[in-house]
């Protein structure tokens, strides 16, 4: 007995030291896996990031255009000194194309100081572009391009980084579709670096104040003429004189307020703009005018639920300026360019157009510009499929005295006798378009508009040859041109 009983015993601790060893060896169980949540409370298309309380959402487009008869960007056949669109020539391209994508993304995250929002819009473009000269390689030349429109942080009012402007209309300067080059009004619609503080009071009553750095040629500095450099191969381009800014000295001071309703929207804004030039010569010892500050005031009214229709909108701006030109004749405008045309009386005829913030000359102060312009456009939906749109813009630029005097007597050594001198001008534009959605998010549009530049020089003028628009040196005719511009767009959001 005593051997079976040890038999057993020792076959017993065998194998709990045999199952023992086995149950180390078994694999861990897994976690469960974190599917991705989604997040209801900042709207659809947000999602939990898995092990985090940070919702995020992606979204953007993806856009293919043909423009016929306008330039590189969807506006008016122009010239500038880089790109030729005006001349009516063999340099100038009948039609171009542009495709595009946007990618943006967007997180929300909720703190015992609110929501903590980041923005970021990234956008991916190729597009043929305007002729550069007139050598025929140049022609056909084509450009990939990465841009980068918002990215911004949000933190208890404040807003730090690259959006739009808090000047700005919603709609931009698009108040029914149209050209980029819409007057009447401001439109940062590719991002403005910004330090902004927004308070909002309820019932869609809110108001804005930011530190702005318009002090680039793309965002919020027009011209700043030096006419003493002025010669008469750039003033038939739009070219008084040497752009004579001086290094940043303080950013524009904005404000807006607005009130956001079920009947629509109407926001007041100002702009404060400093003008800082750099010197009358090439160096510091030839003096510098005094720093100027101009300014621009706006107002944007929007009005929905209209009777004539469901979704029917219409959007109303008007601007007026003094030292800060930007703000009408906005980001996207040229702000020097000139056409040319038909003439019975002259080998050809031409209209440019110089646009400046301000005017000065060897000695003197800086002479402000002011502008004053409107626009406005009306949406109708005629089913969920289709929609229509009108849409319009003015704008208008006047020089001082003195700057304008300045500015003829560089006029006087092109003028043929009996010619005046008057750099002032009014610019429009008008148009139409149509907008199929056959399915939800899918894009199908066809818009055409006209563009005119009155410009208020008369008579004619012996310019020398304009060696990027293939043009001789010959007496041309002083003369309003127009232009027609068609856009054909397919677009899918996601």
């Amino acid at each position: 007995m005593k051997v079976v009983k040890s038999l057993l015993l020792g076959t017993a601790a065998g194998l709990i030291a045999v199952g023992g060893a086995q149950a180390a060896d078994l694999p861990v169980k897994a976690k469960a896996v974190e599917y991705v949540k989604i997040c209801s409370l900042y709207g659809a298309g947000f999602y939990y990031m898995p092990g985090t309380d940070t919702c995020i959402k992606f979204g953007g487009y993806v856009r293919a255009d043909a423009v016929l008869g306008g330039g590189g960007d969807y506006d008016f056949n122009k010239s500038t000194s880089s790109a030729n669109g005006g001349s009516n020539n063999r340099l100038t391209n009948y039609y171009l194309a542009r495709a595009r994508m946007d990618l943006n993304v967007d997180t929300r995250t909720a703190t015992e100081y609110g929501v903590v929002r980041t923005y970021a819009d990234m956008v991916f473009t190729y597009s043929s572009s305007d002729v550069t000269g007139s050598n025929p390689s140049a022609i056909s030349s084509s450009s990939a391009a990465l841009g980068l429109y918002h990215a911004f942080i949000q933190f208890a009012g404040f807003t730090f980084g690259r959006t739009v402007s808090i000047f700005d209309a919603p709609w931009q300067s698009y108040v029914a579709g149209g050209p980029d080059t819409l007057p009447g009004g401001s439109n940062h619609v590719n991002g403005i670096n910004q330090v902004a503080y927004t308070a909002d009071f309820g019932q869609g009553i809110t108001g804005s104040i930011a530190l702005e750095e318009e002090t680039t040629a793309s965002n919020g500095q027009s011209n700043l003429w030096n006419v003493s450099s002025g010669t008469a191969a750039q003033f038939v381009t739009g070219v008084y004189g040497a752009n004579d800014w001086g290094g940043t000295r303080s950013p524009d001071i904005t404000g807006a307020v607005r009130v956001d309703q079920a009947w629509g929207l109407a926001q007041i804004s100002v702009a404060a703009h400093d003008m800082h030039a750099a010197y009358y010569g090439a160096t510091e010892t030839s003096g510098h005018p005094s720093d100027k500050w101009g300014w621009a005031v706006q107002g944007s009214l929007s009005i929905k639920n209209i009777p004539t229709g469901a979704g029917d909108v219409i959007n109303l701006q008007a601007v007026y300026t003094d030292g800060a030109t930007r703000y009408n004749f906005q980001s996207l405008f040229p702000q020097a360019f000139f056409m040319f045309g038909g003439s019975s009386s002259a080998y050809q005829s031409i209209g440019f157009a110089g646009l400046a913030d301000g005017v000065f000359g060897t000695g003197t102060g800086i002479d402000t510009v002011k502008t004053w312009g409107v626009r406005g456009g009306y949406t109708h939906n005629w089913s969920p499929n289709w929609a229509s749109a009108i849409y319009g813009g003015y704008g208008s630029l006047s020089y001082g005295s003195t700057g304008k005097s300045m500015i003829c007597a560089n006029f006087a050594t092109i003028a043929v006798a009996g010619s005046t001198c008057n750099p002032d001008f009014n610019f429009g534009v008008v148009g139409v378009n149509t907008v199929w959605t056959p399915v939800k998010n899918l894009a199908f549009t066809a818009d055409l508009s006209w563009s005119r530049l009155d410009q208020k020089y008369s008579g004619f003028v012996n310019a020398p040859a304009i060696a990027s628009a293939a043009k001789p040196a010959a007496v041309y005719e002083l003369k309003d041109q127009d232009s027609f511009t068609m856009m054909l767009r397919a677009q899918r959001n996601f």
